[in-house]
């Protein structure tokens, strides 16, 4: 007879292993200065093999590894695979602006997914990980000749956006697969500005706050179009759906006297001040057996339609046209020299990528900065006596931003991520 063996404890165990992921996670994954425009900086989706390839995903599918870039992949796990990927990143950046150069590092837990068969054609994932992250501090000077007065502004940002989300993937032909992801959204919107002088004894700060809990939902769609045995083209599809967040947006002005020890506050609150914008994206990827992977992703965010709360001039309140519509382009290719091979080297997967993308804020009456990118990953599988189907992903990525006259940033980036694939639900015939 045949038995099939379900190991739930495996299964509940990186179910606590999310849970615990879920509490420890935390924004600190950017350090630059434009974070405090918008939401905050766009995190990168996608695990640790999208990142080799700079993000690509939206046409890729495999029955061996997770690919959250486009829910409809989650219909191609495996039937006796269970999927389990953590990653984590280190960054050094560096900033140029006026002559002036500084060095800065951060480290980040970066995502926690899991993927496995549910039924027949039928996949599920769920998973934890970053959709925007806030994260800032620095000071500016300068001397005011009229009251002979040294001013500084220091300004201080963190927060940002989370996701905890479940999906289900289903392959409705031998072509077609249609998938969703449904999730709670939490994070901080944290915002602070002081000014002081050398000479005065007033000292003005301003502080933007806000939390955020609420949902969010995507969708996707994957068509396979196959030449033959060995050459495949996919067409992918991504939708994520825009709405209000339904988060009340305080700012407060407070302006201490340091001699009379008093300060007078001033609260303004928008209602239901943010949003997130609805999301499309188009992939196209080229498939050539499991030895040649070349594709292109495009994506669009309409910012443009979303009014932002902004002070001015004593007010605070919601303000259109201070953020925009961005574009997002990526090109990647992965590459594995001998798939079947029983040598370890031959079954390393290289990985390249690059990408550009578009600014989805304002800086006063300009446009924020545009980003190029390109990254070098490589699949390494874990070889021992249980498991030869376990990768370690690593990659390096740059990073490039900056605005003519404004602040220039050069980030690199080492992602490390490892690919748990256990043979959890194999059928073991009893004689």
């Amino acid at each position: 007879m045949n038995i099939k063996v379900h190991n739930m404890n495996k299964f509940l165990g990186c179910l606590m292993m999310t849970a615990v992921s879920t509490v420890a996670f935390a924004q600190g994954g950017t350090n630059s200065p434009y974070s405090q425009f918008g939401l905050g900086e766009l995190s990168y989706q996608g695990v640790s093999q999208n990142r080799g390839m700079n993000g690509l995903g939206i046409a890729l599918h495999s029955g061996n590894q997770v690919n959250t870039a486009n829910p409809a992949s989650y219909a191609h796990i495996d039937s006796l695979t269970m999927l389990f990927d953590m990653g984590a990143s280190v960054s050094l950046t560096h900033f140029q602006e006026n002559g002036q150069k500084k060095n800065a590092r951060t480290g980040n837990f970066e995502y926690a997914v899991g993927s496995f068969r549910l039924f027949k054609n039928v996949g599920a994932s769920f998973g934890i990980a970053p959709v925007t992250d806030i994260g800032y501090e620095y000071s500016s000077s300068s001397y005011l000749e009229e009251v002979q007065s040294k001013m500084t502004s220091t300004y201080v940002g963190d927060g940002g956006l989370n996701k905890l989300y479940v999906g289900a993937g289903v392959r409705l032909f031998n072509s077609l697969s249609l998938g969703f992801n449904v999730g709670y959204l939490w994070g901080e919107y944290s915002r602070s500005i002081t000014l002081a002088s050398s000479t005065a004894i007033n000292t003005l700060y301003k502080h933007y706050h806000a939390d955020i809990s609420n949902y969010m939902l995507d969708f996707g769609l994957q068509y396979d179009l196959k030449f033959n045995k060995n050459d495949m083209l996919t067409l992918g599809l991504t939708y994520a759906l825009g709405h209000k967040l339904n988060s009340d947006v305080e700012c407060n002005i407070i302006n201490s006297n340091s001699t009379t020890s008093k300060a007078d506050t001033t609260k303004m609150v928008v209602s239901n001040g943010l949003e997130l914008p609805h999301k499309f994206g188009v992939g196209l990827a080229y498939k050539h057996g499991n030895t040649l992977t070349v594709g292109v992703d495009g994506e669009m965010q309409r910012w443009g339609s979303i009014s932002f709360p902004t002070e001015e001039n004593g007010t605070y309140q919601l303000k259109s046209g201070a953020l925009k519509d961005n574009y997002r382009v990526t090109v990647g290719t992965e590459w594995v020299p001998k798939y079947n091979s029983r040598r370890l080297i031959d079954r390393i997967r290289y990985r390249l990528g690059a990408g550009y993308m578009t600014p989805y804020y304002k800086i006063g009456n300009i446009d924020g900065p545009k980003q190029y990118s390109a990254s070098l990953g490589f699949g390494i599988p874990i070889q021992n006596q249980i498991n030869a189907r376990s990768y370690v992903n690593i990659s390096a990525q740059w990073v490039h931003q900056a605005v003519d006259g404004l602040l220039k940033e050069n980030t690199f980036r080492i992602n490390v991520g490892i690919t748990f694939n256990e043979r959890w639900f194999a059928k073991w015939k009893v004689e």
